[in-house]
């Protein structure tokens, strides 16, 4: 097994054409590792401290806005990746540069008037979707930081189409440190029950604010008097945009809708059992994110290149890195997790063990697949893509709704668990028919072929 890891290892750095993105994948990787790390400290303090009631407020809180924001960001977190290095090839810096001052400005306005609607509904949102008109006042508060979360968003990715790995890294660090900051500092101060709220709403407003100054600094940096500027409306933007603005609300369907339907449905605290199993499945999403972080703007780069040999090289090769960095972090929850489960969160939280072994399966699935998504978007595919994400939220819903008020955070997990892998699969038989080639990888059964 060592061996054939260190066989593995030497054949990636050996090769050229993916060497680019191995090296910018592992250091954004040990930064990934390292913002998973404060995130899962958090949750342990907010776990010991404050309890499975405010773990699940914080989670539903946390879903409510990520589903705003997602509306706000307008799909453009995605094209921007996809148009920063599409115009600095084909254009220039300025290019690229114009184009990402336009979204910025988009999604401010519509940050700041969703922002404003979403307070003054708070109150609905709380008792008619939740049932909980005690959570009016977080919901109210939460959409007050609506602009925040959108522009840290978009600065990410934006910062990602440059391929700024350093900086990406600092930035994908800044929310999980901040907020474990803000947290311990609050829980010494004043142990007020509403700090993890508080701390987490003062991180995004923090990576918001940085994220601004570093994105105008590093554009700034590389832009020269004589760039030639290729114009991009505002139309054309959200036209390339809404496609992806689909995908992504479906995204977020099939990765919140336990936590949402379990807000519905249940309490708190089952909401936070659930939340923390999700939290531990997802520990391999640094992984996918870090590898992403690189290979998503190649992508994008190669097939505007038509250099499509190239193009499937080098996904492959990801979705190997990505199989064999994630496994042993799955095969570890799945034969440990209820210990780790008792040691870092409490015992009260070994009950969610069931839910974290489903999960961690259709997590098996993802990182088997590889960077689906992102190869689909990258490739002019967003419309398919759109399409396949959409019925897998159906799936995902009909079933949380059939399960969840039966069987609770287990229900949850298996609707999760099917809707991960159904459009994994889905896509994976997209690519292959549409190209006549497979980005997926599986040790014994799919060999990426030698160059």
């Amino acid at each position: 097994m060592v061996r054939a890891f260190e066989k593995m290892v030497r054949r990636l750095t050996s090769d050229r054409k993916f060497s680019e993105i191995l090296t910018g994948s592992i250091f954004a990787m040990v930064a990934r590792a390292a913002a998973v790390a404060f995130a899962m400290l958090a949750n342990i303090v907010i776990a010991r401290f404050y309890g499975a009631q405010a773990m699940g407020i914080l989670a539903m809180v946390n879903s409510f806005l990520f589903l705003i924001t997602i509306f706000t960001v307008l799909g453009t977190g995605t094209s921007i990746l996809r148009l920063i290095p599409e115009h600095i090839a084909r254009h220039s810096v300025t290019s690229a540069f114009r184009v990402y001052r336009k979204t910025q400005y988009v999604v401010a306005a519509v940050s700041v008037v969703s922002g404003t609607a979403f307070f003054f509904a708070s109150g609905i949102v709380a008792d008619k979707v939740f049932s909980k008109p005690h959570l009016s006042f977080f919901f109210a508060l939460a959409a007050g930081f609506v602009a925040f979360k959108s522009l840290m968003d978009l600065n990410s990715q934006a910062v990602r189409g440059l391929r700024l790995i350093r900086t990406f890294a600092f930035m994908q660090l800044l929310p999980s440190l901040a907020m474990l900051v803000v947290l311990i500092a609050g829980t010494l101060l004043f142990r007020h029950p509403n700090n993890p709220v508080y701390s987490q709403l003062a991180a995004y407003a923090v990576t918001a604010m940085v994220g601004a100054l570093i994105m105008d600094h590093a554009f700034k940096k590389g832009m020269r008097t004589d760039d030639v500027v290729k114009p991009l409306a505002v139309p054309e933007i959200l036209s390339m945009s809404m496609p992806m603005l689909m995908s992504a609300s479906m995204y977020f369907f099939t990765s919140q809708t336990g936590v949402i339907m379990l807000g519905m449905f249940r309490t708190e605290s089952e909401v936070g059992y659930y939340s923390v199993a999700s939290k531990l499945a997802n520990l391999t999403a640094f992984v996918l994110q870090a590898i992403n972080t690189m290979a998503a703007p190649k992508f994008s780069e190669l097939y505007h290149t038509d250099k499509m040999d190239e193009l499937f090289h080098v996904a492959r090769k990801s979705s190997k890195l990505i199989f064999w960095t994630t496994a042993p972090i799955l095969i570890t929850l799945v034969l440990l997790g209820r210990p780790l489960l008792g040691l870092f969160f409490g015992g009260d939280f070994i009950v969610a063990y069931v839910t974290l072994i489903m999960l961690a399966i259709g997590q098996l699935v993802n990182s088997i697949s590889g960077s689906t998504g992102y190869f689909m978007n990258m490739t002019g595919h967003q419309n398919a893509f759109r399409n396949i994400m959409f019925c897998s939220a159906l799936i995902n819903i009909a079933l949380s709704l059939a399960l969840i008020p039966r069987f609770g955070i287990n229900g949850a997990a298996f609707a999760g668990m099917v809707s991960l892998a159904s459009w994994n699969i889905y896509t994976l038989i997209y690519i292959r028919i549409k190209f006549g080639r497979t980005i997926g990888y599986v040790p014994l059964f799919w060999r990426s072929p030698a160059k």
